[in-house]
């Protein structure tokens, strides 16, 4: 690997590029400055395009007919540091050791859509051009639900039409192991408030009177699954399309599984929907998951209070071929059944994407699956993925385009937590990958 590309690499997860935050909106900025300006120095044509948050960047080469158009799409926003004391050294100054680099960013997004730029780098240094049309979107909004994205498709939607998308921004089942990506669980976001007193109140003097939203709250998340981990809001599975005989044979092949989660995680013992292995319920069953709870004192020592609310944010996992305004509406409906009259409910919905899944069989599939065979010298897992990328669904109502999901990052790369790393060995596969795809979609 070139020390310009692992150069590059550094300088670009130095930026502060947390998008949820306002605080950091100037260095989500300068990120993106930097990657235009690092774009234009490969002679591509780049353009920044200004959003009602964090801008988007595009570039492109030269067009010439009978070549496909490719979008590669990445995003250099990234996720909060919190715990930050649980990190071994500064998120934001990059550690290499044992092959690893260490920083915020350095698997989601990053280090992936890095390699590709200069993947894409040496192709042009080597050549002059690239062998197909080529659309890099690059946008600093991903890790909030990339609000501004769709709204940019549909305003530039004759601009940016291509036939296949490139991402990778997935996993790999195992170090070494080509892996391509199939489909991705949607999301449905909602937080549910229980509000009860108008003030906190002494709970000596009022309990046992007055019902307690930390008691309502835990009862109503209580009855979201049943004891053996099935999701009970009425009718959320009725829509789910069942795990295909071809998928059971080939995922039930493939390293990793309830051994490695278990490593991987920590806890004692899995949990989760019975009649189903572990690849199963991570990539191709709904989940409900409780994200955040909170209510009354949380201080040290006691503070004996019936606390005025409690609050319960989830997000729902889905799967093809669930919608997510229908799931929001059974959520809704759910919580609405299970609330008493004691309290009053508030129902706040958040964002939400709908899942996707392709044809890995298709002739840009197949392309895809020689370029990774040709990259790692094995044969390609087949998998889908527990995560969710909203735009994904978008690309394909907006542009009409499928994607390939080529993921770069190993299960233990700890994105979005602390200490998030990116094996070097994967950046350098990702630059080759990027030059092997281009060549194969060219002769699809």
């Amino acid at each position: 690997m070139a020390s310009a590309h692992l150069e590059d690499l550094l300088t670009a997860l130095r930026f502060r590029s947390i998008s949820t935050d306002s605080r950091y909106t100037a260095d989500v900025l300068a990120n993106a400055e930097w990657l235009a300006a690092r774009l234009k120095a490969d002679g591509l044509q780049v353009q920044m395009h200004p959003t009602a948050r964090h801008p988007i960047v595009t570039a492109r080469n030269i067009h010439r007919a009978g070549r496909p158009t490719v979008m590669i799409y990445g995003h250099y926003d990234v996720q909060p540091v919190d715990p930050v004391e649980q990190w071994q050294s500064d998120p934001f100054q990059p550690r290499i050791e044992n092959g690893r680099i260490y920083a915020r960013g350095s698997t989601d997004n990053k280090g992936q859509h890095m390699a590709h730029l200069c993947g894409l780098s040496d192709t042009l240094r080597a050549h002059g051009d690239l062998p197909v049309n080529l659309i890099f979107l690059l946008e600093g909004e991903e890790e909030i639900g990339s609000p501004n994205l769709e709204p940019f498709l549909q305003e530039q939607r004759a601009n940016l039409a291509c036939d296949i998308i490139a991402i990778s921004d997935t996993g790999m089942v195992a170090a070494g192991v080509p892996t391509f990506t199939y489909g991705l669980r949607g999301i449905a976001c909602v937080e549910v408030t229980v509000h009860g007193p108008t003030i906190d109140l002494h709970s000596g003097i009022f309990g046992g009177s007055v019902a307690n939203p930390n008691t309502i709250l835990s009862r109503l998340v209580a009855t979201v699954h049943d004891a053996e981990g099935r999701i009970a809001i009425e009718g959320l599975y009725d829509a789910v399309r069942p795990v295909q005989a071809w998928e059971r044979e080939a995922w039930s092949k493939l390293p990793g599984g309830a051994a490695e989660t278990l490593a991987l995680t920590g806890v004692p013992a899995l949990f989760g929907e019975p009649g189903y292995t572990d690849h199963e319920r991570r990539w191709a069953r709904p989940t409900a998951e409780v994200n955040g709870i909170g209510g009354g004192y949380q201080g040290e020592g006691s503070k004996t209070v019936i606390p005025r609310s409690a609050f319960a944010k989830f997000s729902f996992r889905l799967v093809p071929d669930q919608d997510p305004a229908d799931i929001l509406k059974k959520v809704e409906a759910h919580f609405a059944r299970y609330c008493p009259p004691t309290v009053r409910l508030e129902i706040k919905i958040g964002h939400s994407g709908a899942p996707y899944a392709m044809d890995p069989n298709s002739k840009f599939g197949v392309a895809a699956r020689r370029a990774l065979e040709t990259t790692f010298s094995k044969p390609t897992a087949l998998i889908r993925e527990g995560g969710s990328i909203p735009i994904v669904q978008s690309f394909r109502e907006v542009l009409g385009a499928e994607t390939l999901l080529l993921g770069l990052a190993l299960p233990d790369c700890q994105a979005h937590a602390p200490n998030e790393n990116f094996p070097l060995e994967n950046f350098e596969a990702g630059i080759r990958l990027n030059q092997h795809l281009l060549e194969a979609l060219a002769s699809a």
